[in-house]
């Protein structure tokens, strides 16, 4: 699954249709795609970061298992906690930042029958999560993998 495509999805749904307002079925798609953009980078980057990337020489079963392992409740919560964040460069940090808001904004998509989204407002999310993946896979392969590790495992106070 590759992130962009997604996003070149998520703005497929926004501008389908007549050029007045899309359907809301469609911008709610379009902000539930965008998250999984984003959590398709992050899940790309920990089976490559973590079992190698394509032409590595690779166990594809594992790398297909660190794809899988991440969680969403668990990568939310650990983006969102400000102290170890602040150990990532600017461009991870930033990433984890639209990540939690699009999290948030895909459950009021997904699950919400009272909320409604205007066009302009999923174009911008749709632009920033296009632009915050790639600055995200242009960081150092150090500070990702250990984004990697830090999403994935689990934390130890001992």
């Amino acid at each position: 699954m590759k992130p962009l495509d997604l996003i070149d999805t998520a703005r497929h749904l926004v501008e389908a249709g007549t050029a007045g307002r899309p359907r809301e079925a469609n911008l709610r798609r379009a902000v539930s795609t965008t998250y999984y953009a984003l959590f398709h980078c992050i899940a790309a980057c920990c089976a490559d970061m973590l079992v190698g990337g394509t032409g590595a020489r690779r166990s594809q079963p594992a790398w297909r298992q660190a794809y899988r392992a991440l969680q969403h409740g668990t990568a939310r919560n650990r983006c969102e906690r400000r102290g170890m964040m602040e150990k990532f460069p600017r461009e991870i940090r930033d990433f984890a930042e639209l990540f939690v808001l699009m999290q948030e904004e895909r459950h009021r998509a997904d699950y919400d029958p009272d909320t409604s989204f205007y066009k302009d407002y999923v174009r911008v999310r749709i632009v920033q999560a296009a632009i915050h993946i790639r600055r995200f896979n242009r960081a150092p392969a150090k500070d990702r993998r250990a984004f990697a590790v830090y999403v994935l495992l689990n934390l130890r106070n001992d």
